[in-house]
């Protein structure tokens, strides 16, 4: 073997030594250089970011022991319907292709949560009878969660807006013409409820063309004993 050959390879490991130590010292001052961002690179994942704590139905803390979390959020003009959920099980919404224009109604079990029965009634054009035979048919105790959609109060009675009364709302008697309003209300409540939300609609303060602005209310409630 001459020197010539012996030189060959010395010379193409300095080569790759000095690129080593370039290629390191470039990227010990590069702001941009992070080991995570080029290892998701190669292995096509997506760095790890912290945890973001997540509680039931979405709420921002934890609801106590012995509480249900739940969430309610009125339809948005005549487009989205509303939403209700509790302990992180969504009963009505538009997904779920269960809700319509009016009232809707969800039944929850006060002393476990378990959903009971849910359903609509057209308070615009439909037979208001309908929804007071089943206002009447909620077992005492039972957890009571309305959203309206659309348009609610027209075929509102007096008799159908004193058994809602019943339940715990303060708002319904004055429920008006496309009004947002939710409400979570128990059967045989001998309080008003503190979970309530109305606003009414007003072509000076009206979010959407017709409408007024969603209406949301979310918390816990304290589970019934067994």
């Amino acid at each position: 073997m001459n020197a010539g050959e012996i030189l060959k390879p010395a010379l193409l490991i300095c080569f790759l030594l000095v690129a080593v130590v370039f290629t390191l010292n470039y990227l010990e001052i590069s702001k941009d250089f992070d080991l995570r961002n080029i290892y998701a690179r190669l292995t096509h994942t997506v760095p790890a970011s912290p945890t973001v704590p997540y509680f039931m139905c979405g709420l921002s803390e934890p609801c106590p022991e012995g509480h249900f979390a739940f969430k309610i959020t009125s339809g948005v003009a005549s487009a989205v319907g509303p939403r209700m959920c509790v302990e992180d099980q969504i009963l009505m919404s538009g997904v779920k292709n269960n809700v319509g224009r009016g009232i809707n109604i969800a039944l929850v079990n006060a002393k476990t949560g378990e959903l009971i029965r849910t359903d609509y009634f057209d308070t615009w054009n439909g037979d208001v009878r309908v929804l007071i035979t089943f206002l009447k048919s909620i077992e005492e105790g039972t957890l009571v969660l309305m959203a309206t959609f659309v348009e609610a109060s027209t075929k509102l009675n007096a008799e159908v807006r004193q058994l809602i009364a019943d339940l715990g709302s303060s708002s319904i008697k004055v429920l008006g013409f496309r009004d947002n309003w939710v409400f979570l209300g128990e059967k045989g409540a001998k309080a008003k409820s503190a979970f309530e939300k109305h606003i009414k609609n007003d072509p000076k303060t009206n979010k959407y063309d017709g409408w007024p602005e969603m209406q949301q209310i979310e918390g816990c409630i304290a589970k019934k004993p067994e």
